[in-house]
């Protein structure tokens, strides 16, 4: 745990490149001053106000598989979430955020680094309305969360993603879980992509890849997501 720093994504990267790091190490703060999320767009929080914090690991399975990973651990948030919180429903909005009700708690960033993977992770805490950086986001304060404790919201999160993590290492096939909990499976959607272009469709299932299957057979692999009414 560090007070502030930069980005826990940035230095867990810089560790790794410097080989300073190992599997499983993971780095937590209080406070990020260049915090990002997908896409290298920033992610604010005033100090102590959200949980934040990157992993690093180092998969044995296929390196195309390795995209699957942010959907796992989004996965890895919902059920350690509901562990506290059985009847607060957070869902998953394909590729990286974690929704409860119809606003963004959480988001997830992965970048391969060194012989692995860097993962973050910012979930939205303690935030009053007044904190939110974006007027689509919420937090678990605002919904009546019973547990606003970062220390155990974290560990909860760390077991809970070790167990998929060794799951998925074996060879197991967790799309089934992913689908069940994904708010973006079985609905209309307008893909935008970063060029500008959109297309819409109906999102019917992900690929153990991570990509987004649509009903027309096409993949997406990039692109913000718009869900239709």
């Amino acid at each position: 745990m560090v007070e502030v720093t930069g980005s826990t994504q940035d230095d867990l990267t810089q560790l790794v490149a410097d080989k300073k790091a190992k599997s499983g190490d993971v780095i937590a703060t209080e406070y990020q001053s260049a915090g990002r999320g997908r896409l290298d767009r920033k992610f604010d929080a005033p100090a102590s106000s959200a949980l934040m914090f990157s992993l690093y690991i180092e998969p044995t399975r296929e390196k195309s598989d390795w995209s699957f990973l942010p959907l796992l651990t989004g996965l890895s948030a919902i059920f350690a979430l509901t562990t506290f919180g059985p009847e607060s429903s957070p869902a998953l909005k394909w590729p990286n955020d974690i929704l409860l009700g119809v606003g963004k708690v959480g988001g997830i960033i992965a970048q391969a680094s060194g012989d692995g993977v860097v993962i973050g992770v910012g979930i939205n805490v303690g935030m009053t309305h007044e904190e939110l950086p974006v007027a689509t986001a919420t937090s678990l304060a605002l919904h009546s969360f019973p547990v606003l404790d970062r220390n155990l919201l974290l560990a909860a999160f760390l077991t809970t993603f070790e167990e998929l993590f060794e799951r998925w290492q074996n060879g197991e096939d967790l799309r089934h879980l992913y689908n069940e909990r994904s708010a973006t499976i079985g609905r209309e959607i307008r893909i935008e992509h970063p060029d500008g272009s959109y297309k819409n469709g109906k999102a019917v299932d992900v690929t153990p890849a991570g990509e987004l299957l649509l009903d027309d057979g096409s993949r997406v692999t990039v692109g913000d997501i718009v869900h239709l009414r």
